[in-house]
């Protein structure tokens, strides 16, 4: 939705989103975020976020709230756009209560993507379309030839699709189930996945360069791990905790909540147990995981990694030999893509929204 559609404030608007979007970037710079990577700071400069948020819904007081560009109270298109530049991530796609899409936190972005390490030239796959936002900031580093982004759910695809195009960037954007990767258009020199697993797909190993990069977030963390062949990968996640929608397809079931009796409070808390517990679900009961967790310093996510050995992979803590690791799930196989006959659209009308609860 360009800035014709904020009832006539075009070049008001056009100067507030510059500005918004400046503030936004020394925000993210601060924090550090670019630090590995410094050349991601041009692409947030110059692509805008509020064409990949039309709409989006926050928590309010009565439930929740939707913002967007065309509602016809100039102080709420103003909220908005104000809201499209903050460093939050926002809900854009929810379904009988279940979130299905959202424009992550642009700092978080900014960390994966330099993360990435990418070189010039080098082919990415993203795995999750999201709003297309993501695929935009690869476009204008990579050249839109490079980048591919792929999601299960055809509304989500198409209105990418729509989103990249407004903001001038036309990248490969395809609907299918994201475990299988893209074979068509392998191979790749960088895989960046926005979306929770619980174990790697081989898809993903297999579509990748030798010498290439998987960036994914599994458990409550992001691990990166450097491709060696087709069947084999290894790596550490990265300090930062992350939370995603999960990788829908496959089959994958939802996990069931794990029981914490006669774990001490103060662990339940942490954030740093918590990851433990999620990453080696079905491996520790709880007491064991907080025994190893107090016996080793409470452990960050940097001392743990990830190695993937043909159809076997196992999490670790310090060395992938150690004598910590922990089998994750085995890769369920992908499931064919639903037939597309339906009209794609942008989802709930955003003059109505879906129903949350609130008005």
């Amino acid at each position: 939705m360009g800035m014709d559609a904020l009832g006539g404030d075009g070049g008001e608007f056009a100067v507030l989103a510059a500005s918004e979007r400046a503030a936004m970037v020394r925000r993210i710079e601060a924090d550090g975020a670019f630090a590995a990577d410094p050349g991601w700071i041009e692409a947030f400069a110059a692509v805008p976020r509020h064409l990949f948020v039309p709409y989006y819904y926050v928590s309010g007081p009565r439930g929740y709230e939707r913002r967007w560009a065309g509602s016809p109270d100039p102080r709420s298109r103003e909220r908005w756009l104000r809201g499209a530049y903050e460093d939050v991530p926002l809900a854009t796609r929810v379904r009988d209560g279940e979130l299905l899409s959202s424009s992550s936190q642009p700092s978080l972005m900014a960390l994966m993507l330099a993360a990435l390490r990418v070189g010039e030239g080098d082919r990415v796959l993203e795995i999750g379309a999201g709003t297309g936002y993501n695929a935009a900031l690869l476009s204008y580093r990579l050249g839109e030839e490079n980048v591919t982004t792929v999601d299960l759910d055809p509304e989500i695809t198409e209105s990418a699709r729509r989103h990249l195009a407004e903001a001038g960037h036309h990248p490969a954007v395809v609907t299918g189930d994201g475990a299988r990767g893209v074979p068509e258009r392998a191979p790749f020199d960088r895989i960046i996945a926005t979306c929770t697993l619980t174990t790697i797909p081989r898809a993903w190993t297999a579509q990748c360069r030798p010498g290439g990069l998987v960036l994914a977030p599994l458990a409550t963390g992001l691990v990166a791990l450097t491709v060696h062949d087709a069947a084999h990968a290894e790596g550490r996640f990265l300090h930062t905790p992350a939370y995603f929608v999960p990788l829908r397809g496959g089959g994958r079931p939802e996990p069931e909540p794990v029981p914490l009796g006669g774990v001490p409070q103060r662990a339940r808390e942490s954030d740093l147990f918590r990851f433990l517990l999620t990453l080696t679900r079905g491996a520790l009961d709880p007491q064991a995981a907080y025994a190893l967790w107090e016996r080793e310093d409470r452990p960050g996510r940097e001392r743990y990694g990830v190695t993937v050995d043909g159809e076997h992979a196992w999490a670790w803590l310090d060395a992938p030999d150690g004598p910590y690791a922990w089998a994750l799930p085995e890769p369920l196989a992908p499931e064919p893509v639903a037939a597309q006959g339906s009209d794609p659209g942008e989802g709930p009308d955003p003059g109505k929204g879906p129903n949350l609860g609130g008005p």
